[in-house]
This record gives C-alpha cells, sequence and structure tokens, in this order.
C-alpha cells in the first residue's frame, strides 16, 4: 500500500498559513485525495458540520490545523474565543471521526500549551509542570485537552492519533494583519510602512528580551507529514528548529533586512509574554526522523519578499 495514493485525507485550516505548505507537500508525496474544508461551508464548531464534513470526504486521514489564533494582543482581546473556537472544533472532530472509522488523526498543537517558566529547551515531559504563560493560556489549554483526549481514546478505544507541537511558525503567506499577526509578519510589516512613510522610529511592544524559535513554515509542513506517515503514539512531540533568538536581536535582524533607517522603541507597559521558548527536538528526529533545514536569515528574507511582493493585494479585516 503507498500511504499517501492509497489513503484520503482531509487538512482542516488547509487553506491557511501553515496549511497551504501542508496540502502542497502531500501533493508533493502523491497524494490524490485531498479535501480542505472551509469555515464558510463547515464550521467545525457546529456538530452537524462536523458530521457533514465527514460524511462528504469521508477520510481516511485528519490533519487538524484548523485553528483560532493570534498574537499577544489578540490573546488578551479574545481568550474566551480561543478558548471555545479551538476546544469545540477538535474535541468534536476527534470524537466523530473514532466514531467514523478514521484512521489516523493528527492534532497540531501548540507552543502555548507549555508552563510559562518551563526548563530551556522544553522537554515534552515537562508539559504539566505549570500553567501557561497568562495571556495564551485560554488557546493553549484548549489544544492540550486534545492531546488528553487523543491519548485516552488510545487507551480506551486503539483510536490512533498524534499530537504534534510546533514553535513559532513564519514564512511566506504568514498572517500580516495587525490585528492578529504574530511578531515576525508583524515587525515585517512595521517597518516596511514605517520606511515607506519615512518615520523616525517604531514602537515594538515589550522590553525585547525574551527569546523565541521559530520554524519555517515548510519545515514544520515536512515534520507534521513525517509524523504522520512513520508515527503511531498519541504522546506529544516537538517540532522546532533549535534555533533561539531575543526579540530585540530579531527585530534588529527585521529592520536591517528592510531598510528602515529609524529607531526601535521599546513600549515596557505592554507585556512580553513567554520569557523563553526553546524545543529539545530529539524525540521527533528519533521516532521519525524529522529535522528542520530551512536557514533561519534565508527563510526571514523569502518572507519579507513574499509581503513586498504580495501586499497590495492583502485585504485586512479585524
Amino acid at each position: 500500500m503507498n500511504f499517501w495514493q492509497d489513503n484520503r485525507f482531509v487538512v482542516t485550516g488547509g487553506a491557511g498559513f501553515l496549511g497551504s505548505f501542508v496540502v502542497e507537500a502531500l501533493k508533493a508525496r502523491g497524494a490524490q485525495d485531498v479535501f480542505v474544508p472551509r469555515r464558510a461551508d463547515y464550521d467545525l464548531r457546529q456538530h452537524d458540520a462536523v458530521l457533514a464534513l465527514l460524511g462528504d470526504a469521508r477520510p481516511d486521514v485528519i490533519i487538524h490545523l484548523a485553528a483560532s489564533v493570534g498574537g499577544i494582543g489578540a490573546n488578551r482581546e479574545h481568550p474566551a474565543d480561543f478558548f471555545y473556537d479551538n476546544l469545540m472544533m477538535g474535541v468534536q472532530l476527534m470524537h466523530e471521526a473514532w466514531r467514523a472509522d478514521v484512521r489516523k488523526f493528527v492534532t497540531v498543537g501548540t507552543v502555548c500549551s507549555y508552563p510559562k517558566f518551563t526548563p530551556v529547551p522544553f522537554k515534552e515531559s515537562d508539559l504539566w509542570d505549570g500553567y501557561p504563560e497568562e495571556t495564551n493560556a485560554p488557546y493553549g489549554l484548549a489544544k492540550k485537552m486534545l492531546l488528553v483526549q487523543g491519548e485516552a481514546y488510545k487507551q480506551q478505544y486503539g483510536f490512533e492519533s498524534l499530537h504534534l507541537l510546533p514553535t513559532n511558525l513564519y514564512g511566506p503567506r504568514d498572517n500580516f494583519n495587525p490585528a492578529s499577526s504574530h511578531v515576525i509578519p508583524a515587525l515585517i510589516k512595521k517597518c516596511i510602512d514605517a520606511q515607506d512613510s519615512g518615520e523616525s522610529e517604531l514602537v515594538v511592544w515589550g522590553d525585547g528580551s525574551p527569546t523565541r524559535e521559530f520554524l519555517y513554515a515548510a519545515d514544520a509542513a515536512e515534520g507534521i507529514l513525517l509524523a504522520t506517515e512513520k508515527h503511531d503514539d498519541p504522546g506529544p512531540v516537538n517540532l522546532g528548529s533549535g534555533f533561539e533568538i531575543s526579540i530585540r536581536e530579531l527585530a534588529e535582524k527585521v529592520q536591517a533586512l528592510t531598510g528602515f533607517e529609524g529607531r526601535i522603541v521599546w513600549d515596557t507597559t505592554k507585556p512580553n509574554g513567554q520569557p523563553r521558548r526553546k524545543l529539545d527536538t530529539s524525540k521527533a528526529e528519533a521516532a521519525f526522523g524529522f529535522r528542520a533545514t530551512v536557514d533561519f536569515d534565508e527563510g526571514l528574507r523569502q518572507t519579507i519578499d513574499w509581503y513586498l511582493a504580495n501586499r497590495d493585494s492583502l485585504v485586512f479585516s479585524e
């Protein structure tokens, strides 16, 4: 049996940022039946929509990427939405996938599920050693419940599920909406806008001290598909690059690559978020051979180039 050609795939969130890379990688592997549900047609928060999706697509494998997600500002403004939407989408979909005899369910969770003060590098065994960073805890905990569900369904029903924990993602096609974007696209847009308008400075939240690990979206897609094909344990698995950088250093890199000649002002009245993030990725390499390959500076250049080429066609809504 050819795993890719002989299975039917559903990729929730497949029209989104990471999802677009996953769908491309599936097709490059020879997958011929890939169904991408649109929210307008299948609102996965609604039970009837979940049943309709499973009936229409009849998947063998579900890769669940769909999420309500945003940066620190969006998390502070919409904690209830992020909790409810992410929990309801995932819990109902996994339950009905089990009832429909789906062969494998792959949940793509979040690094936000880790405790606020997790020792660096984050190991999967650290996942339950404290409460997540407050600004994104509702989102992180909603996703974390899908790990509990997957492990429980494996124990009771023998249901095959995976739970992957990618670190912060970036790359072409990222979300550049200032109302909900994460740090890299937000910085890129701010620097380019400031340069275009001749601003002498731009303001960035926090004090620049927190660190983050970033994973190029195409690398993340490769890790997800390697796990989908080769891994069969419901426990958590980190997906990362092994590269850690402070927000201050990141801002300086983006400033240099975009050509912004003004100065960066740090608004220390705004939250920093989690102090440090860097994953231990040894489990993913041992379990299914994943190792990130895209150099951070090169990935950053490609992301900036994509934004410059596409910004005039981007439409942002609240």
